[in-house]
């Protein structure tokens, strides 16, 4: 395609591999804490899709099936992938009607040009190269079928960066097994910075914009999604063992006032990125 960077399939990164180690066995903790924040973007997500009667889509990255679940209710036909076992096994069991394989990006166990869409749903913070991510979400998408994804903008807003301030106010920091992005795989988390990945995988058209939402939940069960270990904070927050957990929950406490309501819920601010564009 004119203008698309050629990308061949990777072997997996350490990111990769360290990704399926934070996931493994947490899709009911991400079930009973993340998964509702996580669902916030899912209506614009399937709307810049183009998601409804009869549509052949695939959710890729797909949890616990909060995004197939969305569009088997628009009467599209739904396959879901994800490359943990328990996450897929959840899509199973919440969606039955959709067809849920485990697979990772970017590695897909499609033929070219199967979907008329391909959404990812905040996927491409977990894989260790987001540019040949993408590209094999086109390839897997027929000729003028529709891309859309989100990730969280980065710098995060206050919500989204509360436990991590927690964490660093106890002393804690990032292990050293956990790696970051390698420097040449990654990507400004903003709206020109995605939607240029977007250009660069061979997506035409390629639009982002910024989606904005305060999610409100009670403090216990916002913390208890890292102290379970999801996600990279959950591993800094377990990493410094009880004695950091515990100075890390004190700090916690006492920053939560800035986000407290009357009732004693959290209110606290998202933003992510949402970019769509045409295969």
């Amino acid at each position: 395609m004119t203008g698309a960077t050629e990308v061949t399939a990777p072997a997996v990164t350490p990111f990769d591999h360290a990704e399926r180690h934070i996931w493994s066995g947490r899709a009911e903790a991400y079930a009973d804490t993340y998964a509702r924040l996580c669902a916030h973007p899912v209506p614009a997500l399937l709307d810049a899709a183009e998601v409804g009667p009869g549509t052949r889509v695939l959710d890729v990255g797909c949890g616990t099936g909060t995004v197939s679940a969305a569009a088997v209710a628009r009467g599209a036909s739904v396959y879901a992938a994800d490359a943990d076992p328990g996450m897929v096994a959840a899509t199973r069991r919440n969606v039955p009607s959709a067809t849920a394989h485990i697979a990772r990006l970017p590695e897909l166990p499609y033929e070219d040009d199967t979907f008329d869409a391909a959404v990812g749903n905040f996927v491409l913070n977990h894989v260790g190269r987001p540019l040949a991510a993408l590209a094999e979400l086109r390839r897997i998408t027929r000729p003028g079928g529709r891309v859309a994804v989100t990730i969280w903008r980065s710098p995060g807003a206050p919500g989204q960066t509360l436990i991590g301030r927690a964490a660093r106010t106890a002393g804690l920091t990032r292990p050293t097994w956990l790696p970051a992005l390698a420097p040449q795989d990654d990507f400004p988390r903003t709206k020109e910075g995605l939607a240029a990945l977007l250009d660069a995988a061979g997506l035409l058209g390629a639009e982002c914009s910024e989606v904005a939402w305060e999610h409100r939940c009670d403090p216990d069960t916002w913390w208890a999604g890292a102290e379970r270990g999801i996600g990279a904070i959950g591993q800094v927050l377990n990493g410094g063992g009880a004695e950091g957990i515990a100075a890390a929950r004190r700090a916690y406490d006492g920053l939560c006032t800035e986000f407290r309501t009357r009732d004693g819920l959290l209110v606290l601010p998202h933003v992510a990125l949402l970019a769509s564009g045409r295969a």
